[in-house]
């Protein structure tokens, strides 16, 4: 399989959508959220009064309600954690918006793309817009900035050498890196990382879903580095 990023690749931002038909701004039924507001509407700069005025059914969490997007990212980057997730991207993986979704979830600092640009967009249901992503068009690439700000590359690989990830310590800032679904991680990738770890599995598969790896492996972060109180919603 030609692992190199296809060079006929559209160059535009890494955030560019990719898909016609994704879900807009109210992409929830209107039974979830919240109706216009009712009374004085509030002075405070972070309310959008488009939301305001017509009712808020993004998948945001209550706290959040009415808040304009460069308010919500704000007030995310205040209390980001130090981990980040890279997934590579050789052969349009589609499990790239589950994997941000799942990011934002955890709150992680930034999701890197390695490979191709271009991304499906409909797992990430729209969380994309709330996370900080970056694009890198190789690997080396990925390694060079992770060197350059610090973080230790971990690997989610169930290849030899690996360390079980339940009992594996997981750096405060690091990269979880995850290979695309089918071929896995590349040979450079497994070569760069400082550690790898691999998922127990009990059942006849040889592999787990990438995106389902991604938010076990995010998890695991989240279980030794926070407390476990989040904002649920």
């Amino acid at each position: 399989m030609d692992q190199q990023p296809d060079p006929t690749d559209d160059p535009g931002p890494v955030d560019e959508p990719d898909q016609v038909g994704e879900p807009g701004p109210t992409e929830w039924p209107t039974s979830v959220g919240v109706g216009p507001w009712a009374g004085p509407w509030p002075t405070d700069p972070r309310y959008d009064p488009q939301l305001l005025a017509e009712g808020d059914r993004r998948n945001v969490v209550d706290g959040y309600r009415y808040w304009t997007v460069e308010a919500v990212v704000a007030d995310l980057d205040r209390r980001r954690h130090p981990f980040h997730v890279a997934i590579e991207n050789f052969g349009h993986d589609l499990n790239i918006g589950t994997v941000v979704r799942t990011a934002n979830a955890f709150l992680a600092a930034e999701v890197h793309v390695v490979g191709r640009r271009r991304w499906n967009r409909r797992g990430a249901m729209v969380t994309d817009r709330y996370q900080h992503l970056r694009h890198h068009p190789d690997v080396a690439a990925l390694l060079d900035h992770a060197r350059a700000e610090g973080l230790a590359v971990v690997a989610v690989d169930n290849g030899p050498g690996a360390v079980p990830l339940e009992t594996a310590d997981l750096p405060a800032a690091c990269v979880l890196l995850f290979g695309e679904e089918g071929p896995g991680l590349t040979p450079e990738a497994r070569a760069g990382a400082d550690l790898t770890v691999a998922i127990a599995q009990f059942g006849s598969t040889r592999s787990l879903n990438a995106g389902v790896a991604a938010g076990i492996a995010m998890h695991a972060w989240i279980r030794q580095h926070t407390s476990p109180t989040g904002h649920g919603g």
